[in-house]
């Protein structure tokens, strides 16, 4: 692989994160991603999990973030919101697209694979 494609590359949670930060909007935090994920797909995911990819995804410039004002709620402690830079967007674009070609079709297989097989009739 080059170097380029694997500063691109999206792993599957890194996908979930970018799609959540679409749906939910810009200036999202990490619990409303981490709450989207778990809505839509049933996954548990830690914050820890959250904010550590998160920041890989910042450093590759794919979101960025700032810090909200602290609030009594928080005990004082500030909200870090993100936003979903092009590049991200265009990471994300590309490997939707990759995905929805490789699976083009493959939905009546998919079903048939995980669909159990009648058992075998004893004589």
């Amino acid at each position: 692989m080059t170097e380029r494609a694997t500063s691109t590359h999206l792993g599957e949670f890194e996908q979930l994160l970018l799609f959540a930060l679409v749906r939910v909007g810009d200036d999202a935090h990490g619990v409303a991603l981490r709450q989207e994920i778990e809505q839509r797909t049933g996954r548990e995911i830690s914050a820890g999990a959250v904010y550590t990819a998160m920041d890989r995804l910042e450093t590759r410039a794919f979101v960025s973030s700032r810090l909200g004002e602290p609030t009594a709620q928080r005990g004082g402690r500030r909200k870090k919101h993100y936003r979903l830079e092009p590049a991200g967007a265009t990471a994300l674009s590309k490997s939707y697209a990759a995905l929805s070609e490789m699976a083009q079709g493959l939905g009546a297989k998919l079903a048939s694979l995980t669909t159990p097989e009648p058992e075998a009739q004893e004589s």
